[in-house]
């Protein structure tokens, strides 16, 4: 039966299809994101699990550079010979208005072979954004959650222990030029694009700030001017939460893998019947042991049998009537027929080859 079916189909149609959402919660405004920012660096403190110097070179020219850096001069190449020491990239997401001085989290990766990074502590690494500029400044102990423990004979990895994260682990040394005072209007971008989702988002501001404030100027996005009685700033805190009713596509999203199938509210079907049948042919396999009688000439011989059996499933059709058949009257229509995920995947497809599913057919 479609248990896992009803239960989709049953939590989309108990909300109601007119809900309404946050203008925020369904769209982006423009300049308002974050950067991302990476950098190398070195953790040091590790307890023998960090790379191994020949097999991983650009670490042993990092030690070598840093310890230059500190005044640990003359060193050869055969003289660092440590195993607690670990290349890593450091990736963060500089968020929108960060000012100097704050501070954000990174998530620091191995670059080589270490085997864990825990224990750990990175040393400070710049950390870039796209146009080369020294964004931020990352250091600190890491905190690890996989772990990994090895004996002679046998081995155990729990998560990622070569991927870690530091809360807190940098701070921010120089601020986007960002201003919204400056501006005279700021565009809004929808994250689903909608012609009519846009059409009422620009309609909600006009209500509330006043006729021709908000412009659609394509499924995406929506200008908004400032009318001089509010700054951008105030403007976009009271735009953000005013509710709208967005409009969807009607789309089914299949994942042929697990057997999960979503269905969308919107989808409609013209009249159909569906059915469901066939054969099942079972053949089974024996041995039997044919022996001559007492006091006879003859031979022991195995004879194989084979027993042939047809099972016809009474053929079951389920009519949904009407040219607006709703996601509830489908589901039901296909619990009727007592059909599987799988099956329902199949039926699903040839409605639509049918030309009878109003809807996308999206297979994942």
């Amino acid at each position: 039966m479609l248990a896992s079916l009803s239960i989709v189909a049953g939590a989309l149609c108990a909300v109601p299809a007119s809900a309404q959402v946050r203008i925020k919660d369904i769209a982006s405004f423009e300049g308002v994101r974050e950067n991302q920012l990476v950098g190398y660096g070195l953790v040091v403190g590790l307890n023998g699990s960090g790379d191994s110097l020949n097999g991983s070179p650009f670490t042993k020219k990092s030690i070598e550079g840093m310890l230059e850096r500190l005044g640990v001069g003359n060193l050869s190449g055969d003289a660092i010979k440590t195993k607690n020491t670990a290349a890593v990239m450091v990736t963060a997401k500089l968020p929108p208005f960060a000012r100097r001085g704050s501070t954000i989290d990174v998530t620091v990766s191995s670059l080589g072979n270490a085997s864990s990074l825990r224990g750990g502590t990175l040393i400070v690494t710049p950390l870039v954004g796209a146009d080369g500029d020294i964004y931020a400044v990352g250091q600190g102990p890491i905190s690890v959650a996989g772990y990994s423990a090895k004996g002679n004979a046998a081995s155990i990895v729990d998560g990622v222990p070569t991927v870690a994260r530091i809360e807190n682990g940098a701070i921010v040394e120089k601020e986007i030029n960002f201003e919204l005072n400056s501006l005279n209007s700021v565009r809004l971008s929808l994250r689903e694009p909608d012609f009519t989702t846009a059409s009422r988002v620009a309609g909600v501001i006009n209500d509330k700030l006043g006729h021709h404030t908000a412009e659609m100027l394509d499924p995406s996005t929506i200008e908004v001017r400032a009318n001089g009685k509010y700054g951008v700033p105030e403007m976009l805190a009271m735009i953000e939460n005013l509710p709208v009713t967005p409009d969807t596509v009607a789309k089914v999203v299949i994942d042929e893998k697990s057997g999960t199938i979503v269905i969308g509210s919107k989808v409609r079907i013209d009249q159909v019947a569906i059915s469901q049948g066939g054969l099942t042919v079972k053949v089974k396999e024996s041995y039997a042991v044919s022996q001559p009688k007492p006091i006879s000439i003859g031979q022991t011989v195995v004879v194989p049998e084979t027993s042939v059996q047809v099972e016809e499933r009474s053929t079951k059709f389920s009519l949904l009537n009407g040219g607006d058949v709703s996601l509830q009257d489908l589901v039901d229509g296909l619990n009727a027929i007592g059909v599987g995920a799988r099956q329902t995947i199949s039926i699903l497809q040839a409605i639509k080859a049918a030309g009878a599913l109003h809807a996308d057919l999206e297979i994942i």
